[in-house]
């Protein structure tokens, strides 16, 4: 089938490209369904056939009434009436199952591999897509590709087979009658090619307006505080408002776009049975006049062959329709995974957790660069901390860290080992992370620490509870460990997610521990049983740690001064005081005063 759909294809889009796109959906999405699609293919031969019999059965419908006294061929005659409709309503159901069942799939597949194709891609490649964009490709895209699957197999197949048989009785009762009813279909052809240019551009803007739908919904739902606050619901309104009625305007455009072939077809069609009409009258060419089942057969034929003709010649508009989103599934996943794993990875050893910058240089899309040239040690067991003004640089060693970026210059080892050859299980394995934006996942206090170490025994997670403060608090839940806490932990205040942040730290047991920001955004009694809690969890382990508040860092094995992407100052705190530079002027401006 894929072969006979290949030849097909030129003829269905204007652009070489698209119709790539095109044969690259078919190739990928057919074979692995062939036995539905051969079956649906069979049933749509079945609706063909007996399509095409049903006009011939009208004009022996009407000559056996002529000719009543014969029993045999009126009773020969209605029961092949019963049976043709019979076996076209069985086909037609099991056309429209067999191609629903394996349409449902291609979308739960495409679906899938665009959601897995997103997983891999690194977090830069988040930070410059916007979420409505990702959401409109994997939604929406998937369902297009299987509308555009849907028109071109039962284009190909049910209404090309239909329109050939009919055409064919047609020919077989009146040759002459069918040359003239034939003769201005080409005009339609020219028509449809003056609709297609307009059906892209209006899909390409259609598909901007309800990715902004999906913004507005989203920044709604995210920002609702700020929106309540500052008196913006007039302002979400408008461009909610302006969205939809953009979305609404093109819908209607396309409408218009789809149905424009309807008139065209009426009227050549009105056309060609007025011209039936007149010449059934005459004997053409000296012949004998058409009986009456004969001219029944051929009336009837052509009209059921408008149907399919109005839907081949609407099928190039409906693919173009479609093909925006089949070119928004491509684009996605095509993007080049922004972080790839090492060909062949090794496993990090079991070592203490001892990480190393060498010579490190990187910066993000913009050419800017953030780290220059730097070494820096951290070393096993121990505590070190990063300081200094925003822009320095010390989320991005983070990130660096946790492989989230790679650096464009030097390595980054863990126990010896470039983090870049690690498999990215092992690295991920070795490291805990908290920061200072808690995410939590729209489930039970329980799942959301288990996530660190899904194997983890309720006896364990509750101990990782207590050692985070956190049990007490969880206790006095309407379900204890199994409420549910809402999207991203709505209903938990700032403290009580931060420490089922920590709490998940304490459960993977990592030699690394990660935090950013851990405190920040805490009040005083909050940021006290956090800081409690991570004095426990950082004991013996590996623990680099960002932070503005100086209170919660200055009894760190080690403190590193950051400023314009260059470790200026390093040293304890004693050490760096008696230094007396950057670090002092700052440790002077928040705890003295």
């Amino acid at each position: 089938m894929a072969s006979l759909l290949k030849n097909w294809l030129p003829a269905f889009t204007k652009s070489a490209r698209d119709n790539s796109l095109l044969w690259r959906l078919l190739r990928d999405s057919i074979p692995e369904h062939k036995n539905r699609y051969l079956l649906a293919v069979m049933a749509m031969i079945v609706v063909a056939l007996t399509t095409a019999s049903t006009a011939w059965l009208m004009g022996e419908i009407v000559d056996s009434m002529n000719d009543a006294d014969n029993r045999a061929r009126v009773y020969w005659v209605a029961a092949a009436v019963a049976l043709t409709f019979m076996f076209k309503g069985l086909a037609s159901f099991a056309q429209a199952v067999l191609m629903a069942r394996a349409g449902n799939r291609i979308v739960a597949e495409k679906q899938t591999t665009l959601y897995n194709r997103l997983l891999k891609q690194g977090v830069g490649f988040f930070s410059t897509t916007e979420s409505s964009d990702i959401l409109m490709r994997v939604t929406n895209s998937a369902q297009r590709a299987r509308s555009v699957i849907d028109v071109i197999v039962t284009s190909v197949v049910r209404d090309s087979l239909t329109l050939i048989g009919l055409i064919a009785v047609m020919v077989y009762q009146q040759p002459v009658l069918s040359l003239v009813s034939l003769v201005v279909g080409p005009v339609a052809m020219f028509g449809v090619q003056k609709i297609l240019a307009r059906v892209r551009e209006v899909m390409k803007q259609e598909l901007k307006s309800i990715a902004e739908i999906i913004k507005v919904v989203q920044e709604t739902a995210t920002g609702v505080r700020v929106i309540k606050t500052f008196s913006l619901e007039g302002v979400m309104s408008d461009r909610m408002d302006q969205a939809v009625r953009n979305v609404e305007k093109r819908n209607n455009k396309i409408v218009r776009l789809e149905n424009a072939t309807a008139p065209l077809m009426d009227t050549i069609t009105g056309l060609a049975i007025a011209s039936v009409v007149v010449l059934s009258s005459v004997s053409l060419f000296g012949g004998q006049p058409a009986s009456p089942g004969q001219l029944m057969s051929f009336v009837t034929a052509f009209l059921m062959a408008y149907e399919p003709a109005k839907r081949l010649m609407r099928m190039r508009v409906t693919i173009e329709h479609g093909m925006a989103g089949v070119r928004m599934m491509f684009e996605l996943l095509d993007k080049p995974i922004t972080l790839l794993e090492a060909e062949n990875p090794v496993e990090l050893p079991d070592g203490p957790g001892h990480v190393k910058f060498d010579k490190v240089g990187f910066s993000y899309t913009d050419g800017k660069s953030i780290i220059r040239d730097m070494t820096l040690d951290f070393p096993a067991g121990k505590t070190t901390a990063l300081v200094g003004p925003s822009g320095g640089g010390k989320s991005t060693i983070l990130n660096l860290i946790l492989r989230l970026y790679d650096p464009q210059e030097g390595t980054i080892q863990i126990d010896g080992v470039d983090i870049k050859t690690a498999s990215f299980a092992s690295l991920r394995e070795k490291i805990s992370y908290v920061g200072q934006d808690t995410f939590l996942f729209s489930n039970t206090v329980a799942e959301n620490i288990r996530i660190a170490r899904p194997d983890a025994t309720d006896e364990e997670v509750v101990e990782a509870a207590r050692v985070a403060h956190a049990d007490e608090f969880i206790r006095d839940l309407p379900n204890g460990y199994e409420t549910k806490i809402g999207e991203n932990g709505a209903f938990l205040s700032g403290g009580q997610r931060q420490r089922l942040a920590i709490a998940r730290a304490v459960l993977k047991e990592a030699p690394i521990l990660v935090l950013d920001e851990a405190t920040s955004a805490l009040d005083a009694n909050s940021e006290a049983l956090v800081k409690s809690a991570l004095e426990r969890v950082t004991e013996g382990r590996t623990t680099i740690v960002v932070a503005h508040r100086l209170s919660t860092v200055i009894h760190a094995d080690q403190i590193c001064y950051l400023e314009d992407g260059r470790v200026v100052e390093r040293g304890t705190r004693d050490e760096l005081l008696a230094k007396g530079e950057k670090f002092k002027d700052l440790y002077e401006m928040q705890l003295l005063d």
